[in-house]
């Protein structure tokens, strides 16, 4: 049952989810698919990011925004269909950013979610691809719905547009 409802994230930061309330999720070691994506990095991301990479080596434009690099990891199993995979991928499928720095950019807390902006409101759906690929649905106890501000971080409410949806 997909009904939407209004959910209270953050204090004073609400969305409207419309997903199974019974939904879980929780990453599974072997699924890098998350990682096969190019991830948008916001003005609050790109300041953290500085702090534990070179961003001239870790990212790129595209699109008019910033975004982490995908790279050739054709040698690795842990990539897309392309071969390539988040810059920050390592061999292990582990990303660096999270495994040494405890740290990951908004955009990556949000997958297996879709954000998009309407009618001034943060809408929150599953995206369509995690149905098919994300290894981490449904695994475990862990109920999304009341794990959000797990997934959305606060900075989402303060963009002018935080679609999560724009690809490299």
């Amino acid at each position: 049952m997909n009904e939407r409802r209004r959910v209270e994230v953050h204090p004073g930061c609400e969305a409207v989810v419309a997903f199974d309330p019974d939904l879980t999720f929780e990453c599974v070691d072997s699924c890098t698919w998350c990682c096969h994506h190019g991830v948008l990095l916001y003005d609050h991301d790109l300041l953290g990011l500085a702090q534990r990479a070179s961003l001239n080596d870790a990212t790129t434009t595209a699109h008019g925004e910033r975004f982490v690099r995908r790279e050739d990891k054709s040698r690795d199993e842990h990539t897309g269909d392309d071969g390539a995979a988040c810059y920050f991928l390592g061999e292990d499928g582990l990303c660096a950013l999270h495994a040494e720095h405890d740290w990951k950019p908004a955009r990556c807390s949000v997958f297996p979610l879709e954000v998009h902006y309407e009618n001034d409101e943060i809408r929150v759906t599953v995206r369509d691809e995690a149905e098919e690929h994300c290894e981490g649905l449904g695994v475990s106890d862990r109920r999304v719905i009341d794990n959000l501000d797990a997934f959305l971080p606060e900075i989402l409410w303060s963009l002018d547009n935080p679609e999560t949806k724009i690809e490299l």
